[in-house]
């Protein structure tokens, strides 16, 4: 499965951004798909993680302001982030697994993020 992902930008702190992910098949038989994001000097974090049931999972960090959903019929899961900080400028990546334990399986190419003050 190949992901790609797309929607990044520069943005001033308040603003939005909706990412997406597209897989290259179905995403039906996808466990989970999520999002996470590397900053500059940072390690890779989970910004925020979604089943095939629907449930999600968020940073702390992000609770409240991120919205992760997906959409089986377009094999595409979202990210909308609204209320940007400046501290969210990274390298957004989108990832999945087929199964609902052990690492990531597949992984897109990031897409930046930058949040101007």
């Amino acid at each position: 499965v190949q992901l790609e992902a797309s929607g990044g930008g520069l943005v001033q702190a308040g603003g939005s951004l909706r990412l997406s992910c597209v897989a290259s098949e179905s995403i039906d038989s996808i466990s989970d798909m999520g999002w996470y994001r590397q900053a500059p000097g940072k390690q890779r974090e989970l910004v925020a993680a979604i089943t095939s049931g629907g449930s999600t999972n968020y940073a702390d960090s992000v609770k409240g302001r991120f919205t992760i959903s997906r959409d089986n019929a377009k094999n595409t899961v979202y990210l909308q982030m609204n209320s940007l900080k400046p501290t969210d400028t990274a390298v957004y990546y989108c990832a999945a697994r087929k199964e609902p334990y052990g690492g990531m399986d597949y992984w897109g190419k990031g897409t930046l993020v930058t949040v101007s003050s």
